[in-house]
């Protein structure tokens, strides 16, 4: 009877910990993906991916670009990650560091020249936008310029973000330095942050949320966060600063794990890329490839592009202006 128990409690134990594996590996067959990007495309992407066959065989994490740029450039290869969507500059930076992504080929041409492991996503750019009720009720003039935000009538009145855990921030930073030089840039940013006070954000997005909300009358943010609440009758607008709109391009990759390599990371890379840039364009009007057409209504006056090449390092450095 003894060694017929222990016999009936090895089956028991294996029976249980095969099933504990199966689970396992059902999970580990699903594709991982992690993402900084904003609410709207990561909708887009979910409902991608959902409507061509992958619902249920993927999970999706989203992170702030400071806190997942420092996975890539930590973990490398080891990232739980299969796929990622990330700011380009960081990709280069960790590509670098670490040669973690996979060369693709993309079933779309790009319109620039690409680094072969990236394929552009969207493209953020900066812009300042107001609340226009707030800015009548405090009699305050419009800005035509980032410098006029420097401007003591604008004092606590103004929100941005935080260049060091927000790179919409460094889209402000990049124009200022670009225009301005770094010595003068530094003395505008100094009376900016005097003028914010309080309203310094974590994320890209919390100055527009308190602006719609009337918290403050104006801020510095995502140009097509403005676009979209003005479009949908919220009392904002916005203006194009006189040193023109900067942008960063955000960009998705695989992970290269070699014979680990989840194959479907690629197929669900694709597939955003042929399904989802229409649906991306009404929300980023930024042509990245052949084919795709912009609203004109939409389009910046001035785009711009930093002249240097983007990276975590020069994004180091350019946080330490704060300092």
């Amino acid at each position: 009877m003894k060694n017929k128990l222990i016999v009936l409690l090895g089956c028991v134990f294996t029976l249980l910990l095969l099933g504990a594996c199966s689970k396992s590996n059902a999970a580990n067959d699903k594709v991982t993906i992690y993402t900084n990007a904003d609410e709207e495309p990561v909708a887009v992407m979910k409902k991608v991916l959902d409507d061509n066959g992958y619902k249920g065989k993927y999970v999706l994490q989203s992170f702030g670009t400071s806190e997942l740029g420092g996975k890539l450039l930590a973990e490398g290869k080891n990232i739980e990650a299969d796929l990622v969507t990330m700011s380009t500059f960081y990709l280069n930076s960790a590509q670098q560091k670490e040669k973690m992504f996979k060369e693709e080929k993309l079933p779309v041409k790009p319109l620039a020249k690409i680094p072969d492991y990236a394929a552009p996503f969207t493209v953020q750019e900066g812009t300042i936008f107001y609340n226009t009720d707030k800015m009548k009720e405090l009699n305050l003039p419009i800005p035509k310029s980032l410098k006029d935000l420097a401007d003591p009538q604008y004092k606590d009145v103004l929100s941005i973000s935080d260049i060091k855990q927000s790179s919409t921030a460094w889209l402000l930073f990049q124009a200022l330095v670009d225009t301005y030089g770094k010595d003068e840039a530094q003395t505008i940013l100094k009376a900016i942050y005097k003028n914010t006070g309080d309203h310094l954000e974590s994320s890209g997005s919390g100055p527009i949320k308190k602006v719609r909300l009337g918290e403050v009358a104006l801020g510095f943010g995502l140009r097509h966060q403005a676009v979209k609440d003005k479009t949908d009758g919220l009392p904002i607008d916005f203006v194009e600063p006189s040193e023109g709109t900067y942008t960063l391009t955000e960009s998705l990759a695989v992970i290269d794990k070699g014979k680990s390599t989840n194959p479907e990371a690629e197929k669900m890379l694709d597939l955003i890329l042929e399904k989802g840039r229409k649906d991306l364009l009404e929300i980023y009007p930024s042509a990245l490839y052949e084919g795709e057409k912009v609203d004109s209504r939409y389009l910046t006056k001035d785009q711009k592009v930093f002249p240097e090449e983007l990276t975590a390092e020069l994004l180091e450095q350019h946080q330490k202006l704060v300092d």
